[in-house]
Parts: structure tokens; sequence; C-alpha cells
């Protein structure tokens, strides 16, 4: 039965990827995506998608419910330029008698709960903590585990920030704060910072730290560099949803990134075809900052 269930999903999956799809909405998806780059001269010359069941109901009434991830890889002129943009989505699908008859993608930031984020900066004298930061190292990690979980640390259901921070820590951004959870930015001995794994206390600390980790506001995405991080509040409601750092620039200058959770490489940074988007969202651009 799962192997006569994965070769249905994969089928299903590639109409995703020809012409033969359009009433999916992983197909709806790839529309929007073809829209967003036909806006900036760029076009989808080959995509690729292959489904792998991650878990399955019991049989009841037989009706069986499946779990299952989709591997979406693309590649994408623009303007003479080409590069790989990849994204694991998370699907439910629903079978009646071996027929599908429901498949949608789950989103992972619908219910999202997470602690709260009580910042304190201010009750212990900081020491200057001297470094430079290494983009091309925080690049480099951020490609390695895009799509792995390093084992050196906890892994989060949400893991965006979580894998942000991982990426700036690899780039030499320094620790510190442990063990007062609501102070710096820190992951030691099972145990780590709100700003370590919260988007909305990431997005605080950043440009309200004053030594170690810390970043500038910028206005505008093609102002960041390599190496810098979007926060992103997709209800537009005042608290900030998920972190994402860029990995690289389009053929306009404007960022491509990486991500966890939807997880995802040489994304265009809006999230305009993300299932999370709304007309609501709002950005937060942040410029990381050496502390010589």
């Amino acid at each position: 039965m799962r192997e006569q269930l994965q070769a249905h999903l994969e089928k299903r999956v590639q109409q995703c990827v020809s012409n033969t799809g359009s009433t999916i909405h992983s197909c709806q998806k790839i529309e929007q995506k073809k829209a967003g780059l036909g806006i900036r001269s760029g076009e989808i010359i080959k995509a690729h998608a292959i489904g792998t069941i991650m878990a399955m109901d019991e049989e009841k009434e037989e009706i069986r419910s499946v779990k299952y991830n989709v591997h979406f890889k693309y590649l994408i002129k623009q303007k003479g330029l080409f590069h790989i943009e990849e994204e694991i989505e998370t699907r439910t699908a629903e079978f009646y008698k071996g027929v599908l008859v429901e498949d949608k993608e789950i989103n992972p930031f619908e219910k999202l709960t997470v602690e709260d984020n009580p910042l304190n900066e201010e009750e212990e004298p900081l020491e200057r903590i001297s470094y430079q930061y290494d983009r091309l190292k925080a690049v480099q990690y951020a490609e390695r585990w895009w799509n792995s979980y390093n084992p050196a640390y906890k892994s989060f259901e949400v893991d965006c920030t979580n894998y942000i921070s991982q990426c700036l820590h690899a780039g030499e951004a320094p620790m510190r704060g442990y063990p007062n959870r609501s102070q710096g930015w820190w992951m030691r001995n099972n145990n780590w910072s709100y700003s370590w794994t919260v988007a909305n206390s990431l997005r605080w600390h950043l440009p309200g730290s004053r030594v170690g980790l810390r970043a500038k506001e910028v206005y505008s995405p093609e102002e960041l560099l390599l190496g810098d991080v979007i926060c992103y509040d997709f209800q537009g409601d005042g608290r900030f949803d998920h972190t994402t750092i860029v990995t690289a620039k389009d053929a306009f200058g404007m960022p491509l990134v990486n991500a966890h959770t939807t997880n995802s490489r040489m994304r265009y940074w809006a999230y305009e075809d993300s299932t999370a988007y709304t007309p609501n969202i709002k950005y937060k651009f942040f410029s990381i900052v050496d502390d010589e």
C-alpha cells in the first residue's frame, strides 16, 4: 500500500511541473512563482518535484490520510543569469478507496505558538566583544544546512530563527548573555535565549543590541548584503513570525534567501508564493555590523 501511495503522490506532484496539473494547489503556487518571475524578467526553465511519504494514518472506513513532503527544484533564468531554487513543502493528502480526494499544503505558521520575548538588555553592564562578521562563512553554513539539521544544535518544529542564529554564529558572531534567557543571544547546555529561537525576539535584538551580535536597519531589500537578515510579519500585526538569511542576489540585485521551517534555498525574498503570505505582510531588513 505504501509503495502504491508513493507512486500515486509522485505522479501528482509531477503534474505540478507540467501543463496538466493547474488545478492542484501546489500548481497554483508555481503559477504565482511564474507570475512573479515574469514581472522581474525571469522564467522557470525547468522544474522537478519528488514526493516522499512521512506518515500514514490507519485506514478508517476506506479513508487514509497521508502526510508527505514535496521537494521542488527550479532552474530559473533571469536576464541571461541562471540559478537553482529549492523548497521542501509539507502537505497532507486524503485517499478514499485509493483515490486522492484532497491534497493541501500545511502552513507551519498558521497555529504558531512561541514563548514570549521579555528582552532585558539593561540589567547588567556589558563588556565589549570585538568581532568581524564573516559573511562567506555564514552563507556557506546556510547552504550546507538549508535542508538538514546540524546535530550540534537542538532543532525545533518551527526552526527558522534557530537556523538563522546558527548561520550568524558560523559567521563568527559571538554568543553572550548565558544563562539569562531574556538577555543576549546564545544557545548552550540544551538551553537558549529567546532571541536565538524566537523570530519576534531576534527582530528586536538585532537593532537593540549594543555589543556582540547587532545590526542596523536598512529600508530597502537591495541594500542588504550576503549574510544579512530579513524578518517577516505575515499578518502585519506587529509580531514577527519568520526569519531568513540572504545567500545570493538575483539579476536586479534583489535578495535570494535561505530558510528553515519551510526549508528553502535561493528563494525570492518577498515570499509572495508562500502559503503564509497575506496582503498585510511587513518586513524588516537588517544588515549585520562588525563590533571592532
